[in-house]
C-alpha cells in the first residue's frame, strides 16, 4: 500500500465517451437506455473504465453527479452470478441504503440480480433470510452489518467487491470504528471502492488501510458547481431569518424547496413557522422515528410536501426530484457542504436557484466559500411587501387571461346581477382573489443598500488593517457566528459514543 492514496488525480477535460464505448453487457445497456441516460457524467466517465478493469478506486464526487451509477453499472457488469453475495455496499443511513438498492435493482433487473438492504429497526430474521435465499448484492448500514458479522449470523459471507458510499458522512456520524472492524471480517482478496463528497484526513487514512494501489478520480473544481444553478445571497439581520424565508418563498415561483438548517431544534421550529403561514412544510432530522422519516420522504415523492427543512446529515443521500430552490437558512460551515447542499437543485437539465442568508458578521465566511468553490454568487435584496404584491398582481392577471369559463360561472353571475352591475361584480371577484394573496411580515427585510455599503467598507478597512498588523496567535479570528459550531454536529449525531470491540 502506498503511503498516500492521492498521487495523480485524474481530472476530466474532454467531452468523453458514450455508454456504448465502455463495452457493458447488453442487459446493462438496456437498463441504461430505459433509465433515460444519454451520456456519462464526468465521474462516470472516469470511474467506470477503472472499475471494469478490477482496480480499487477512490472517487470524490458530490450529490447529483451520478456516482451511484458510476460504481453500480460496472460492478453489476462484472458479477459472475454464481450464487452467494458478490457485492457489499456500506452506506451511512437507511434512506441511502434503500435508494441505492432501488437504483441497483433497476440497473441489474435484466440480469436477474437480487438486492437486499440491511439496517437497524427491521427484523434480523427477515434480512438474514433474504441473504440466505440468494441475494447477490447487500446494501447495509454499518451498525446492523457489524452486529450480524460479530454474531456470526452471516456464514460464508465473502463479497468480492466492497463499496463505501458517502464515506465522509460515515465519519461525521461516528461510524469510523465500525467500518474498521467490519473490514476484519471481509476477504482480503477483493475489489474495494470508496466514494466520498470530501476527503478529510481520516478518510484518506482509511483508504490507505483498506484499498490496494487505488486510482483517485475527482471532478474538477470548475465542475463542482452546476452551471444550471443561479446562486444568490441576501444580507439580513439575525432576527430577520424567518421573515426572509417566508418573503422569499412568497416572491419566488417554486416547485419544491429544500431549506438547510444546522440543528434539529432549528428544523423543528422552522417547519412549525412555515406550516403556520400556510406552507406544506415538513422537517427531517436524525431524531425522528423511522415511520416519521418514511412519511416525509413519501410526501416529497408524491408532491404532498412543497418545503423540506432538513439538517445536512438527515438529507444526505435522499434523492428528491424537481427541487427548484435550495435555501441556506445559515451559511454552511465549509465550502464542501455548500456545494453538496446546492447540488440538490439544477438536476437533469432543469434550472435551479440556490439562496443563502447571511448577516454582516458572516460575510467573511461567505467570501471564503466563494473563493474556495470558485463560484459566482450575486447579491440581491429581499423583495419588499409591495414588490411581492405587484408580482402577485401580474401573476393574477396572467391566470385570469388563461382561465377557461365554466358553465357554473353563468349561474353565479346571473344571481349576483340581481343586486349588482357587472363592473361591481368584477371588482368584488378580483378583490376576493387579492385578499387571498396576503403578504406576511414587515414591508422591508434585510439591510438597506446605504447601510450595507458602509458595513462592507468598514469590513474592508479592518481586513486591510489586520493584514498590515497581523501577528501570530491572532485570537478569535475564526470565531463562528449564529449557529454554535462546536455543539451542532453533536446535536445532529445524538451524542453517539459507542466504540465497538475489535475482533482478535
Amino acid at each position: 500500500m502506498n503511503e498516500e492514496i492521492i498521487g495523480e488525480t485524474h481530472e476530466l477535460e474532454i467531452i468523453g465517451p458514450s455508454f456504448e464505448d465502455f463495452g457493458l453487457k447488453h442487459e446493462i445497456m438496456q437498463s441504461i437506455r430505459y433509465s433515460g441516460f444519454r451520456q456519462p457524467s464526468p465521474i462516470q466517465q472516469m470511474a467506470i473504465p477503472l472499475i471494469l478493469e478490477g482496480r480499487d478506486v477512490v472517487g470524490q464526487a458530490h450529490t447529483g453527479t451520478g456516482k451511484t451509477a458510476a460504481f453500480g453499472l460496472p460492478v453489476l457488469n462484472n458479477m459472475h452470478l454464481h450464487g452467494g453475495v458478490e457485492v457489499l455496499i456500506i452506506t451511512p443511513t437507511r434512506e441511502l441504503a434503500n435508494q441505492v438498492s432501488d437504483e441497483l435493482y433497476k440497473y441489474g433487473k435484466k440480469l436477474g440480480i437480487r438486492t437486499v438492504t440491511v439496517y437497524g429497526g427491521s427484523s434480523y430474521g427477515r434480512q438474514i433470510g433474504l441473504i440466505e435465499r440468494g441475494a447477490q448484492v447487500v446494501i447495509a448500514t454499518p451498525g446492523r452489518l457489524l452486529d450480524l458479522l460479530s454474531k456470526d449470523q452471516l456464514p460464508n459471507f465473502a463479497p468480492t467487491t466492497v463499496i463505501l458510499d458517502e464515506a465522509d458522512e460515515m465519519l461525521d456520524m461516528g461510524f469510523l470504528d465500525d467500518i474498521n472492524e467490519i473490514f476484519t471480517y471481509l476477504p482480503q482478496n477483493r475489489q474495494t471502492l470508496l466514494f466520498s463528497a470530501t476527503m478529510p484526513e481520516p478518510i484518506k487514512q482509511l483508504a490507505n488501510r483498506i484499498l490496494i494501489d487505488p486510482e483517485f478520480v475527482a471532478i474538477t473544481k470548475e465542475e463542482t458547481t452546476n452551471k444550471d444553478i443561479t446562486q444568490s445571497y441576501y444580507v439580513i439581520e439575525e432576527n430577520e431569518r424567518d421573515d426572509a424565508i417566508i418573503r422569499l418563498l412568497d416572491a419566488e415561483e417554486t416547485d419544491k424547496t429544500v431549506v438547510f438548517c444546522r440543528t434539529k431544534r432549528e428544523v423543528d421550529r422552522l417547519s412549525n413557522v412555515l406550516s403556520a403561514v400556510g406552507y406544506n412544510a415538513k422537517g427531517l432530522h436524525g431524531d425522528m422515528e423511522q415511520r416519521q422519516r418514511e412519511s416525509v420522504i413519501k410526501g416529497l415523492k408524491t408532491d404532498a410536501i412543497e418545503v423540506l427543512i432538513a439538517t445536512d446529515v438527515a438529507a444526505r443521500g435522499i434523492h428528491i426530484d424537481n427541487v427548484s430552490h435550495v435555501i441556506n437558512y445559515h451559511i454552511p460551515f465549509d465550502p464542501e457542504s455548500y456545494v453538496h447542499r446546492i447540488g440538490r437543485t439544477g438536476r437533469a437539465g432543469r434550472k435551479g436557484a440556490a439562496i443563502t442568508l447571511v448577516t454582516p458578521l458572516e460575510f467573511k465566511e461567505l467570501q471564503r466559500i466563494k473563493a474556495k468553490v470558485g463560484t459566482t454568487m450575486e447579491h440581491a435584496y429581499v423583495p419588499s411587501k409591495q414588490d411581492v404584491k405587484q408580482a402577485g398582481l401580474n401573476r393574477l392577471i396572467d391566470e385570469i387571461e388563461k382561465q377557461p369559463i365554466f358553465d357554473e360561472a353563468h349561474r353565479i353571475l346571473d344571481a349576483l346581477s340581481e343586486d349588482y352591475d357587472q363592473t361591481q361584480i368584477a371588482y368584488k371577484m378580483i378583490s376576493l382573489l387579492l385578499e387571498r394573496q396576503d403578504v406576511k411580515g414587515p414591508n422591508t427585510i434585510g439591510i438597506p443598500k446605504h447601510r450595507l455599503e458602509k458595513i462592507l467598507e468598514s469590513l474592508e478597512r479592518k481586513n486591510r488593517g489586520g493584514n498590515r498588523n497581523k501577528r501570530g496567535g491572532g485570537g478569535g479570528g475564526n470565531r463562528r457566528h449564529g449557529g454554535g459550531h462546536r455543539n451542532d454536529r453533536n446535536d445532529e449525531q445524538g451524542g453517539r459514543s459507542r466504540r465497538p470491540r475489535r475482533r482478535n
